[in-house]
């Protein structure tokens, strides 16, 4: 299964994904908006749950490549963990390479990852969040026509790590439709 857009192409993961995963989990840069960088056995922890996410309900995050089959990182929707602060829920979320960043890729791999989401998953809303100081994703997230829910904001641990979420809403329907065709 896979997912294809202009530039990239949006697959399952595979075990050759492993090393290249945990190196972009390892760049402080990279993962400062979750507290930081994660070690190996977090970041295997991780794309264990990844794959079997995918196995169990069909949908994940998948693995983002170029058209020269570079990992560039990855994007897509998960389900929310059990006992998350926002309840059960569906919800987007993007990490790239920085040699990735500043081409329009997390916007174009998350725009297909909504169309998958919506169209063959079924889901009716998907969340995105993100730290009140992570810019960039917050303009993404604008660029793909999602509604800020400042009534949904929370506090949570991730990874051993206190963090604090402003919540954007994608919803089916004109508008998203609309702002995923300019991408």
């Amino acid at each position: 299964m896979r997912l294809r857009t202009a530039r990239l192409t949006l697959r399952r993961w595979r075990e050759t994904d492993r090393d290249a995963f945990a190196a972009l989990n390892a760049d402080p840069e990279v993962a400062s908006d979750l507290g930081g960088p994660l070690d190996r056995s977090q970041s295997d922890a991780k794309f264990d749950r990844y794959v079997a996410t995918f196995e169990r309900r069909g949908f994940c995050r998948w693995a983002i490549e170029d058209s020269q089959q570079l990992f560039l990182g990855y994007a897509g929707v998960m389900p929310s963990p059990p006992n998350h602060p926002l309840g059960p829920h569906a919800e987007i979320g993007w990490r790239l390479a920085r040699p990735a960043w500043g081409r329009g890729y997390a916007t174009e791999a998350a725009a297909a990852a909504f169309l998958d989401a919506f169209a063959r998953v079924g889901l009716d809303e998907v969340l995105a969040y993100t730290a009140g100081d992570n810019a960039r994703s917050q303009a993404v997230m604008r660029r793909l026509g999602l509604q800020r829910d400042a009534a949904r904001d929370f506090s949570h641990v991730y990874d051993g790590k206190p963090w604090d979420g402003l919540v954007w809403v994608a919803r089916p329907g004109a508008q998203l439709r609309q702002a995923l065709t300019q991408v």
